[in-house]
């Protein structure tokens, strides 16, 4: 198999995807390629999970964390879903997610997720880098593992009389002839949508935002371990720690919100209305193609669809699309025998991942803005979402109501928990009946307890990024 990367010099990447979910440990530990080697390169640091600020306005649910999975949450899970199930039920008990979790407590304490060897649990984390280093240094890999770079931009594209690409056309009149092309074109998707011709499927009705303003400033001394998502007067902030720089930027609606008043509302969060830092403008394609594999073809990152910054979900679904397709072509051979299931199985996972992030937005509870207000009055809701919201307000139990109904999801119901106790998506508490809170009650200070020890284990960010120590 002989592998080539086009690539014009001149259209520059869009560089502001800084933040993973554990899926990308996989992907490195998959090729083979250690922390020490890459991390430093690319500015990277440490990511427990992810802390919505702003979102609620309920009273103790302003802000909450939402945690990447660690063994040591099966000790104290159960406590979670039992306090979240009895104020689900009008039982007023302490149901805020973070006091549940090691992560959170890590994250408030600036701590990475790499435990000390004696430590007997597992922790899943992400990452935090810079995007465009990101892709030198895979590139650098591909290239040292024998794929061919070929600096080139593509201005045509001849097909076969059957509808398959037989060749590309690049400027300097050269044509690349393939068996296979990888279309990584980003939102223009040169390949699947313009040549090919694959609809794209908006979530417009579902998600408002399409533009986004990016900002730099300088790291702190003690450097973050989680991604801060604050609510802002037409989208939200994003605030992502690197080694050298926080990324930061604004996700919001241009229907309700022009680029210089987005531009001046993220500079004033962040005390730079004075400052002469450039900031740099982008526009989204927020939804997917109807087929990511049509032909002999595969769209593969922002050519096959985006949706939303606001879990790092990107790159996530860019490894699953990679791993369900060598696994189908390993299967069902390149012809496309595999094709229809695989597609299928795609935009199922891009649907499943929309339902979370959708419902951010239609549980807020702000009232500043028309933004906020026509996102909580929105109608247009999956049937996915309105399920596992039916579940939860009807007080039964969320994972095995979510497994009996079949409803499939890729986010787990502790997640879902997370999300919709740390909105408090609760009802009011009522008075309690003699007796009812006592059976199995659980003793907070002995959670709070258990996780102080744990975090024992753990040691700051700063000190898990000196890989030469």
């Amino acid at each position: 198999m002989e592998v080539a990367l086009v690539e014009s010099p001149d259209i520059g990447t869009v560089g502001v995807g800084e933040g993973s979910t554990p899926r990308l440990k996989i992907f490195f530990d998959t090729i083979g390629v250690e922390e020490a080697e890459w991390m430093p390169r690319c500015n990277a640091t440490y990511k427990n999970g992810i802390s919505f600020v702003g979102w609620s306005t309920r009273p103790g649910y302003e802000h909450y964390f939402h945690p990447f999975a660690s063994q040591v949450d099966q000790h104290t899970k159960t406590a979670f879903y039992f306090n979240t199930h009895a104020r689900r039920h009008g039982i007023d008990v302490h149901a805020h997610p973070d006091r549940f979790f090691l992560t959170a407590r890590l994250s408030a304490n600036r701590q990475g997720p790499k435990p000390d060897e004696s430590f007997p649990f597992v922790m899943d984390y992400g990452y935090h880098f810079d995007a465009g280093l990101v892709g030198e240094f895979l590139k650098e890999k591909a290239l040292q593992r024998g794929a061919t770079y070929i600096p080139a931009r593509v201005v045509n594209v001849n097909l076969e009389a059957n509808g398959d690409i037989e060749s590309l056309v690049t400027d300097a009149d050269e044509k690349i002839e393939a068996d296979f092309f990888i279309d990584c074109s980003g939102f223009s998707g040169t390949l699947i949508q313009k040549f090919l011709k694959v609809p794209f499927v908006s979530y417009g009705e579902n998600l408002f935002n399409d533009s986004a303003v990016v900002l730099p400033t300088e790291q702190e001394a003690k450097i973050g371990s989680q991604t801060v998502s604050t609510a802002l007067s037409f989208g939200w902030a994003w605030q992502i720690p690197l080694t050298h720089r926080i990324g930061n930027g604004y996700v919001y609606s241009s229907s309700f919100c022009d680029a210089d008043d987005a531009e001046k509302e993220l500079r004033q969060y962040l005390g730079l209305l004075d400052s002469d830092v450039e900031a740099r403008h982008l526009k989204m394609k927020v939804g997917r193609v109807e087929r990511h594999w049509e032909r002999n073809c595969l769209a593969l990152g922002l050519s096959q669809g985006f949706i939303e910054p606001l879990e790092a979900t990107a790159l996530n679904i860019v490894c699953n699309t990679i791993y369900d397709f060598i696994a189908t072509v390993d299967s069902d051979g390149i012809a496309g025998a595999g094709r229809d299931g695989f597609n299928a199985r795609v935009n199922e996972g891009f649907e499943m991942v929309r339902d979370y992030i959708v419902a951010h937005y239609i549980l807020n509870t702000r009232e500043d803005s028309d933004y906020w207000r026509q996102n909580a009055a929105n109608t247009q809701v999956p049937e996915r979402l309105q399920q596992i919201l039916q579940i939860w307000k009807s007080g039964q139990g969320l994972a095995p109501e979510m497994e009996r109904l079949q409803i499939q999801s890729s986010y787990t119901a502790m997640s879902w928990a997370c999300l919709l106790s740390g909105y408090g998506f609760f009802p009011e508490a009522r008075d309690v009946q003699g007796g009812e809170q006592v059976a199995g009650q659980v003793d907070m200070n002995d959670i709070d307890e258990f996780i102080r020890r744990c975090a024992l284990n753990f040691r700051s960010q700063n000190e898990l990024l000196r890989f030469d120590a």
